[in-house]
């Protein structure tokens, strides 16, 4: 059995399993190491996390396929966890775009990775349901035989479309075209996600950290949720850990910041650890 095989086997069982997991999301090699040292059993990219690191706006437009499967690769890279990533539209409207992006995602050590419904046009936020259901279809063709989990997501509630019936129909189009786990992002309260988990057949992934209410993963497992990630929250909490310090310096040119910084034997020791993983 390959590494990525193995990763895939692994990554596949966490979604089988009883109760719900934490897939956190880090923006480099070296927060995925951090996060790995900490014991989480897989882990997935995020755009936002990424663009913020190379002072960029997470939008397509400012996003290119090429760089955000480099991320992905160094990613994989850094340890020996599972590891899925935020693919944005498919960078492309194309069916066969969507089908590319899978390949190449593939092809550099990913394990899963998300497809999601948005067009990235604000005057038209949305893909039609035909147009958006043949797009996860060529999606999930191009991951057929291959070590690879697709999630379909729904960015209804992303654009001001709060139509939890359409988002539903959505996803339940999605996973009858093969998606193996689905995603509505930005679900306004638990009923709503208990709903949607109520209404598809697969396993769901809900992402805390952002905006809204917050939930624990134990009451977000009692609504049905298999899967949680936190986007692009963590790198928004390391820029404010740094906008705190700074404006400490710049404001009172105090330096008490540190306190709480991380000592540098603990990194050296995380980043030390080649290919740490939690199973390690």
């Amino acid at each position: 059995m390959s590494d990525q095989t193995s990763r895939f086997e692994r990554f596949k069982a966490l979604h089988a399993r009883a109760g719900a997991f934490v897939i956190p999301n880090p923006w480099d090699a070296g927060s995925a190491r951090l996060l790995a040292s900490l014991g989480f059993e897989a882990l997935a990219t995020t755009s936002a996390g990424y663009a913020f690191s190379k002072g960029k706006l997470d939008s397509p437009a400012d996003l290119e396929r090429d760089e955000i499967l480099a991320n992905a690769a160094e990613i994989a890279g850094a340890t020996s966890l599972p590891v899925s990533a935020d693919l944005g539209n498919g960078f492309g409207a194309a069916p066969e775009t969507c089908a590319e992006t899978i390949r190449l995602a593939c092809g550099i050590g990913l394990v899963g990775g998300s497809i999601e419904d948005a067009t990235g046009d604000a005057d038209a936020p949305i893909h039609d349901l035909p147009r958006a259901v043949e797009r996860v279809h060529a999606a999930v063709e191009a991951a057929r035989g291959l070590p690879f989990l697709l999630t379909a997501r729904a960015e209804n509630f992303l654009w001001d479309r709060p139509d939890l019936d359409d988002t539903i129909r959505r996803l339940q189009a999605f996973s009858a075209a093969g998606a193996d786990v689905l995603y509505a992002p930005g679900l306004p309260d638990i009923d709503a996600i208990r709903t949607v988990c109520a209404a598809v057949d697969k396993p769901v992934n809900v992402v805390m950290g952002l905006k809204g209410p917050s939930y624990s993963v134990a009451e977000l497992a009692d609504a049905g949720v298999r899967r949680i990630s936190v986007g692009g929250s963590f790198a928004r909490a390391a820029l404010g850990a740094l906008m705190r310090a700074a404006e400490e310096v710049k404001a009172k040119g105090s330096f008490t910041f540190a306190a709480d910084a991380l000592p540098g034997s603990v990194i050296a020791s995380v980043m030390s650890q080649e290919k740490r993983g939690a199973t390690e």
